[in-house]
């Protein structure tokens, strides 16, 4: 089976390589020095800095193996040619609750990059599933655990 396209905007793509960077290059040394350190003090059995440090490495290093896995299956949105008409990955959409009368403004990313406390809703749940290829003044009615809720189209920009 192919692995998932992981969909990323530009932006997801840039903070995942300084991550990246970040990890190999200051992480892993600052990690193998509290080691180096830790094996210093003698006896390893019972050196909790060392089981600390080590769990540290471990992280670091899975990590590491997360985002190139999601680097090596990235698709990247171009934001910039992003057709306005309907919504897409790379959008800024701005809905309407038409139960409350609340406006909320998303951007839709893929499924690597949502965190809906920042505003960003993957293409893969429930909000951003209905709003792929809608256009502005169209009603999308999403299932929800609290029954269905209805969303008015106001606005598509583009996100940068």
């Amino acid at each position: 089976m192919a692995d998932k396209k992981n969909i990323l905007t530009y932006e997801g793509l840039k903070l995942l390589e300084d991550e990246l960077q970040e990890l190999k290059v200051n992480k892993r040394r600052e990690v193998a020095q509290k080691i180096k350190e830790a094996r210093e003090q003698g006896d390893l059995s019972e050196n909790a800095e060392y089981d600390a440090a080590k769990d540290e490495q471990r992280d670091i290093e899975a990590r590491i193996e997360e985002i190139d896995k999601i680097l090596k299956n990235a698709e990247v949105v171009v934001e910039d040619e992003v057709d306005l008409n309907k919504i897409n990955i790379g959008c800024r959409v701005r809905i309407m609750d038409m139960e409350y009368d609340d406006i909320l403004d998303y951007k839709l990313v893929g499924s690597t990059e949502a965190n809906s406390l920042k505003g960003k809703i993957s293409n893969e749940s429930p909000v951003g599933k209905a709003l792929i290829g809608k256009k502005i003044g169209d009603v999308i009615e999403v299932e929800t655990q609290a029954g269905v809720i209805r969303y008015k189209i106001l606005e598509i920009q583009r996100s940068n």
